[in-house]
């Protein structure tokens, strides 16, 4: 058995995530340098700062401008580092080769940790090594769930794509659908793919991909409008995230389909279309969770020596499904901008 293999076997049975930064409760909410409005929170709440030294954390994402999903995901990074007196310098880039720099811009400015997504992990390969080979630790979030451990991360904080598509295909049998589109709204993103991959796995029914240009939304609408109107036979559009599945609904509307939509990821409009039908569900992988464990991760390991998931598991935030049943119990959380 190669490394490879061996790897993803070690991963069948992950953790389910879990708050390990609740037990650290030398620290309540204070300030990171995660912007103006963080520094002006941080005034009325530095009492509840953590007394250890003042780490700085890099967080690079492959954020696309407009993408509010990141935005959840950066207010828990930002929580995180109140809690433990870190300054995060965050940054972000839909390139590869882009957020690749943005790495090798946090290791020449000596940070204390990197955290970074691995949306396209072969581009970062390199310069992770950099990092470990300047001793910097390097945590994962959010995409990168079946390579962490190959690139020789640290640790990974998310959910296992592979797994959240095949839990959505089916959710589509369940709901009795006989064909399905996969909206991909970032072509090579390795854990869109896994998303779509895992829905075909196991929906009994057919799925086709349609690629669209995520960064041009009238773009995507259209996109969606004339597949749907090409196809009648088309009963749920799958999108992967919050913004692309309110757009879709209009897509449904304007091309008279009546298909029903299904999406991967939350904010706060989305569970309000959920309440309201327009949206039939969602999958939560939990990116509050996400930002706020990967850089609580760091501190922990500077100052205790901690591994969550040992180095061998990742630790799971997801999938959880947001429907009718529950989705008023997650609105108020999504309102603040947390879930």
């Amino acid at each position: 058995m190669d490394r490879s293999t061996h790897s993803r076997s070690r991963r069948t049975a992950p953790l389910v995530a879990l708050a390990a930064a609740a037990a650290l409760t030398l620290a309540g909410c204070s300030s990171s340098s995660g912007g103006k409005k963080a520094e002006e929170s941080a005034e009325g709440a530095a009492a509840g700062k953590a007394n250890t030294p003042r780490m700085t954390v890099a967080l690079v994402t492959h954020q696309s401008p407009g993408d509010t999903f990141w935005d959840i995901v950066r207010k828990g990074a930002e929580a995180a580092a109140a809690k433990d007196n870190i300054k995060l310098i965050y940054s972000a880039d839909p390139s590869a080769g882009v957020q690749a720099n943005l790495v090798q811009n946090a290791i020449d400015q000596k940070v204390d940790g990197i955290a970074v997504t691995l949306a396209k992990p072969d581009a970062l390969k390199d310069v992770i090594a950099k990092a470990k080979a300047a001793n910097i630790p390097v945590v994962g979030l959010n995409s990168g769930v079946s390579e962490w451990q190959e690139l020789g991360l640290m640790e990974f904080f998310g959910q296992d794509e592979t797994v959240a598509g095949e839990a959505l295909g089916k959710r589509l049998d369940e709901a009795g659908a006989k064909k399905a589109v996969c909206v991909i709204q970032e072509q090579g993103n390795i854990g869109l793919t896994q998303r779509c991959d895992g829905v075909e796995k196991t929906f009994s029914g057919t799925v086709e991909t349609l690629n669209v240009n995520g960064t041009d939304m009238p773009s995507v609408q259209s996109t969606i409008t004339a597949k749907l109107a090409e196809d009648k036979a088309i009963d749920h559009v799958v999108t992967l995230g919050a913004p692309f599945a309110l757009t879709a609904a209009q897509s449904v509307a304007e091309s008279g389909s009546s298909a029903k939509v299904a999406t991967f990821d939350l904010n706060k409009d989305l569970t309000g279309a959920i309440s309201k039908g327009t949206i039939e569900f969602a999958v939560d992988q939990q990116p509050y969770l996400q930002g706020y464990l990967a850089i609580d991760s760091l501190w922990l390991y500077k100052n205790n020596g901690n591994y969550m998931g040992g180095g061998e598991q990742p630790v799971l935030t997801g999938p959880a499904f947001v429907d009718k049943s529950n989705v008023e119990a997650v609105a108020a959380f999504a309102a603040k901008g947390t879930r």
